[in-house]
């Protein structure tokens, strides 16, 4: 399962989103701020304060640039076999 952490007017929210939608990927998006996430518990949740914040299989992958690389590097693929 994939899961991200985002805002609504986050711009690597969206280009992370394209990435996963262009691929046919599903993911459950949770929006920090209408889920009254604070910063410091997302850290706890994900290890991060940033969003977006994207989690595969329970494995924080980090954000959008650490997705980007996943996906142009192929391992995105290996990643989201087991989901």
């Amino acid at each position: 399962m994939v899961k991200i952490y985002s805002t609504s007017w986050c711009g690597p929210c969206k280009m992370a989103k394209r990435i996963l939608d262009e691929r046919g990927t599903s993911y459950k998006e949770i929006n920090i701020e209408e889920e009254n996430i604070s910063r410091e518990k997302l850290k706890e949740i994900t290890g991060g304060m940033t969003v977006p914040q994207i989690v595969i299989n329970d494995n924080c992958i980090g954000g959008f640039d650490q997705l980007f690389a996943l996906h142009q590097s192929g391992e995105l693929d290996s990643l989201l076999k087991d989901d």
